[in-house]
């Protein structure tokens, strides 16, 4: 029997993942994750990829809490950036004191959108 379900996206999720942040069910999040995450910047954008509203959630395994899984997104299917930006988010969440491993699970549903956005994202880019 599989310990997976699916979320309302419609995607597998592991039910032994704890949501320490979810952009979409309004989960707050660990502090320390989320803002190693806003480290992690956009090259094109120049724009870190919490506000730019390219992670989705982070998880943390409940056997393993220094084990973490972030679901996100890119701009576009096609971002030419996209492998520096995951490398870079999987280095800055390992980089926190009690993170021993990150996976980053890429998805494109539901698709990027300026809407993700913060609003100091969208000021910073001119978007009203």
């Amino acid at each position: 029997m599989s310990d997976e379900s699916r979320d309302e996206t419609g995607e597998q999720k592991e039910e032994n993942q704890l949501p320490v942040f979810s952009a979409f069910k309004g989960v707050g999040g660990d502090d320390a994750l989320v803002e190693a995450l806003k480290q992690v910047i956009d090259p094109e954008l120049n724009i870190n990829i919490v506000d730019l509203g390219l992670v989705y959630e982070i998880l943390r395994a409940e056997e393993d809490p220094a084990k973490v899984t972030v679901s996100m997104t890119l701009t576009s299917p096609a971002c030419p950036a996209g492998p520096q930006i995951i490398t870079q988010a999987k280095m800055a969440l390992e980089r926190v004191d009690d993170v021993n491993e990150a996976t980053i699970q890429l998805t494109m549903t539901p698709p990027w959108s300026p809407d993700l956005m913060t609003d100091d994202a969208r000021d910073e880019l001119g978007i009203f």
